[in-house]
């Protein structure tokens, strides 16, 4: 099979890699998902990756109201590194090499972020793990993908999720949602949908990198991307 990608960005939800016991890491879900990567770097696919860190902590909203958010926000990006470090092991153990690079200085387990270095791994087959999201409070994992994405030059990214794609309402409460194949940008941001964060869909916008949605469920999913099948929700540009 020929890849459609030579450089994707792979954004995956902290919850995902719970599976269904939905807090800390399942090695069961963790442990596919590494395979199919591997087999994405098998056949020349450079692959970035940013996770989030829900399975252990979501910032403001596990703060209540009852924490400052910035401090709130920091052990969420704390977080992302439990998680980064997980799917580390779990890739070196399929012979993968790899690095970790943190947006927040933990040079006794991690690489700091050196844009240059990490896209020097890339282009030498290494999968990179960007946690910590941006470094900063206030903003997402999400718009931390964005935000590598751009930086390392990805053609796409790929968003893991636990839905199969965008609906125009919740298909957990509504049997008659209606699943989209492709959006523009604007579609996501006028409608509401909930693909990712408004400043993540900007800055997507804004830089012109596609966005695919689809499920994680079946981590098959990531090859099928990568090869160009067509799954979940293509979020693009008007053509």
């Amino acid at each position: 099979m020929e890849r459609q990608y030579k450089r994707v960005l792979i954004k995956i939800s902290g919850e995902a890699l719970a599976g269904e016991r939905h807090f800390g890491l399942n090695f069961d879900v963790i442990g596919p998902v590494c395979d199919v990567i591997k087999r994405c770097v098998d056949i020349g696919c450079e692959v970035g990756l940013v996770v989030g860190g829900g399975n252990f902590w979501r910032g403001v909203k596990d703060g209540g109201g009852k924490m400052e958010r910035t401090r709130a926000d920091h052990m969420g990006m704390l977080a992302t590194t439990i998680n980064s470090l997980a799917l580390a092991d779990a890739l070196e153990q399929r012979g993968v090499d790899v690095r970790v690079q943190t947006a927040i200085a933990m040079n006794q387990i991690a690489e700091p972020y050196i844009r240059s270095r990490a896209t020097t791994h890339l282009s030498k087959g290494r999968v990179v793990i960007f946690a910590c999201g941006t470094g900063n409070p206030y903003f997402s994992t999400d718009t931390a993908a964005v935000l590598r994405a751009a930086e390392i030059n990805a053609e796409v990214i790929l968003l893991a999720k636990n839905i199969d794609g965008v609906y125009d309402s919740d298909p957990a409460k509504n049997p008659e949602a209606k699943k989209y194949d492709r959006l523009t940008y604007m579609d996501v941001l006028n409608q509401g949908l909930g693909v990712m964060d408004t400043t993540a869909t900007s800055l997507s916008m804004d830089n012109h990198i596609p966005i695919l949605v689809f499920a994680l469920k079946d981590p098959e999913n990531i090859y099928r991307a990568v090869t160009g099948e067509q799954i979940g929700t293509l979020v693009k540009e008007e053509q």
